[in-house]
């Protein structure tokens, strides 16, 4: 799964499991005004109007796929779930994550809920789709230059605002200093500052120029002498080069597949989801209107394993 296009899915999803939760000590006021009081029911009743319709709807989808999965035996596990967790919160500063959830009042488990959702729909979707290698052989060959990986450098910096302050890092540095523990330390860079001025790896165009320049001309565990860009000064070291690779069929295979996967996955998914809830009996007496009764639709059926 596009790991872009499921961290923006799962915080729209968790944004509406939040307004979902809401609803106990409605006389509780949560602000005060001057000594007038706004209570939580009357911004549980606020955000309702607002958002209340979506916030059902996500419930009632992740119901709707949850039966789906269990009446087709389809599983996904604890570590498929929990691997593209790991690839959404590396998306965030250290601890952003957590934050997030906390402030909307939800769990890990809800987010994981929501990642489960989502895999359970590719696996359901991926077993009607069928991409051929004359189809990937085609698609790259057309468009060759998408593929080819540029130089990537994986570096960590420390960034301060006065060449002064840069100085003396390179001086701690030559006298055998920790750089991740001067990092910690002094760097001003709040991304990369905890996790000791890591910045993983980046390619061509990623980072500002002067920065860029100079972090692609050294060698893995050289130190640079400070480098000044718009940010401020930069001490940089580099720890890993990966070089250039020209794509070929055979090493583009499976990302060839793979992005074709997701453009047909993008186009059938808003159709099975449509049919999940043609085919089901729903009744909101909170919503009458959201889940209008259709004539019965048979419930999408996967293609039997190959």
């Amino acid at each position: 799964m596009n790991s872009r296009f499921a961290t923006l899915a799962l915080t729209a999803s968790l944004a509406a499991f939040a307004l979902a939760l809401a609803g106990c000590g409605a006389s509780q006021p949560v602000a005060t005004v001057n000594g007038q009081k706004i209570t939580k029911g009357e911004l549980d009743a606020r955000l309702e109007a607002q958002s209340g319709r979506q916030a059902l709807q996500q419930m009632v989808q992740q119901d709707l796929v949850f039966q789906y999965a269990k009446q087709h035996n389809i599983t996904v596990n604890d570590d498929d779930v929990n691997k593209q967790l790991t690839q959404i919160e590396s998306r965030f500063a250290p601890g952003q994550f957590d934050t997030i959830l906390k402030n909307q009042g939800l769990t890990m488990d809800d987010a994981k809920n929501v990642i489960r959702e989502q895999l359970i729909v590719k696996k359901a979707v991926d077993q009607n789709i069928t991409v051929g290698d004359a189809q990937i052989a085609d698609y790259f060959n057309k468009n060759h230059a998408q593929f080819d990986q540029p130089k990537e450098v994986r570096a960590r910096h420390i960034l301060v605002k006065t060449p002064a302050e840069a100085a003396s890092i390179e001086q701690q540095l030559a006298r055998g200093a920790n750089f991740a523990d001067l990092a910690k330390k002094y760097s001003m860079d709040p991304g990369s500052k905890d996790k000791g001025g890591e910045l993983g790896f980046f390619g061509p165009g990623q980072m500002v120029k002067p920065f860029e320049e100079v972090a692609f001309s050294m060698r893995p565990g050289q130190v640079s002498q400070p480098v000044h860009t718009p940010f401020g000064w930069h001490v940089i070291q580099v720890e890993e080069v990966k070089p250039a690779v020209t794509a070929t069929l055979a090493n583009a295979h499976d990302k060839v597949r793979d992005q074709l996967m997701q453009v047909q996955e993008q186009q059938v998914i808003p159709q099975f989801m449509n049919t999940l809830r043609a085919s089901a009996k729903i009744d909101s007496t909170l919503y009458p209107d959201l889940f209008p009764t259709t004539a019965p639709a048979a419930a999408p059926t996967p293609n039997p394993p190959k």
